[in-house]
């Protein structure tokens, strides 16, 4: 078994050796773990895997090669709903358009109150239907359903307009090591530079040991520079998670990218929209947070900032305090990107969706009025305009 399990970890590029394998059958023979699929991730992982940057790929190959052998646990939707998470919302400003495409509930405060009864009154799982927590119907809880103003309890986003979402979900850091499939990619970022001489002189400068040598009568008078630096610096914001899941190849392109081309970046995850805090290591998200406002007084206004994100989602998440679909934000999301926009001299966002079908989502329409319009499709030509734009 072991064998096969190794052989499925190489078919997900994790980067493992014999001496890993044998660690694990040495292992397995101290009954380090015996009789739980729990235990044998956490050994496997620790033995198997050196470098946290390959979890995630290790997690895919241990669900396809464990697939089925864990039940899920049945009491999950029986836990209480916290309370937070049902909270007065303000009510929501739509346009003409998308009020006459929504069924209307009234306001935010009432869908979630309608949800409270639902949940007192169903005992038994439903499928379609107007009225139960289900799927595929037209009620605004549950999920797949047709719905476009509802909450979704958990699983996959389709029409990418929950307005909340109950379930802690989990989200994978980008792999920085992916070996780039579009070279021009780097060649895009390229166009944002500035180039400085810093550092110790260890770069021959010719044309002033032509000159120092002739002024010197024929004696060779070596000169030295300091290397020419791209001095440019550079805060990345990347959404993860949820609608983004099928950009996550195209955001590890860019993130191997940026790593080579600029050696003055940070960066940063959220989800959906900006607000009080963002984060480094996804699978800490809940544990260790950045504070906003800290990034707005650590970082200088030349710092250029490019979010990376398809700017689908509710628009209660970005013009409503406790519109967040996870947690209960005190400002909207727009507040937030204004003071981005007012700290940094330059911001773009870039966006994976296709830029024929911005005008349809009223959250992209405003998101790309937040940034004065410098939203910029996540394309070559996209990448050489924005970079062309923070170069100025």
């Amino acid at each position: 078994m072991l064998v096969r399990f190794f052989d499925t970890l190489r078919e997900y590029r994790v980067p493992v050796t014999l001496r890993e394998l044998l660690d694990l059958h040495a292992a397995m023979g101290e009954h380090l773990a015996f009789g739980s699929v729990d235990d044998f991730y956490m050994l496997s992982r620790a033995v198997m895997v050196k470098d946290e940057k390959y979890y995630d790929r290790f997690d895919r190959a241990f669900e396809f090669y464990f697939k089925g052998l864990e039940s899920i646990d049945p009491d999950w939707f029986s836990k209480a709903i916290p309370e937070e998470w049902l909270r007065k919302q303000i009510e929501k400003n739509l346009s003409p358009e998308e009020l006459d495409a929504l069924q209307k509930m009234g306001s935010l405060e009432k869908l979630l109150e309608e949800f409270r009864k639902r949940m007192a009154e169903q005992h038994k799982r439903h499928q379609g239907g107007n009225k139960m927590v289900g799927t595929g119907g037209t009620s605004p809880y549950g999920g797949h359903g047709a719905n476009p103003e509802g909450i979704r309890l958990t699983g996959e986003s389709r029409n990418k307009r929950a307005v909340k979402v109950w379930e802690k979900r989990e989200y994978r850091n980008l792999d920085d090591s992916v070996e780039l499939g579009v070279r021009n990619i780097k060649l895009a970022l390229r166009r944002l530079r500035k180039f400085a001489r810093t550092g110790r002189a260890e770069e021959l400068d010719l044309d002033d040991t032509i000159r120092s040598t002739a002024r010197n009568a024929g004696l060779l008078d070596i000169r030295m520079r300091p290397e020419e630096e791209n001095r440019v610096k550079v805060l990345l914001f990347f959404d993860v998670g949820g609608s983004m899941d099928p950009y996550v190849r195209t955001c590890e392109e860019l993130f191997s990218a940026a790593r080579t081309e600029f050696k003055h970046m940070e960066y940063f995850y959220f989800h959906n929209f900006i607000y009080e805090y963002v984060w480094k290591d996804n699978r800490r998200r809940w544990d260790e947070k950045t504070a906003t406002w800290d990034l707005l007084h650590k970082y200088a206004s030349d710092y250029r900032v490019i979010v990376i994100g398809d700017a689908a989602m509710s628009p209660y998440e970005i013009n409503s305090v406790g519109g967040s679909v996870e947690h209960w934000n005190d400002e909207p999301g727009a507040v937030w990107m204004q003071r981005i926009t007012e700290t940094f001299d330059k911001v773009v966002w870039l966006n994976p969706e296709p830029q024929r079908s911005w005008e349809m989502t009223t959250s992209t329409v405003w998101t790309r009025q937040l940034v004065d319009n410098h939203m910029y499709p996540l394309t070559i030509k996209g990448l050489e305009d924005a970079m062309r734009y923070l170069s100025r």
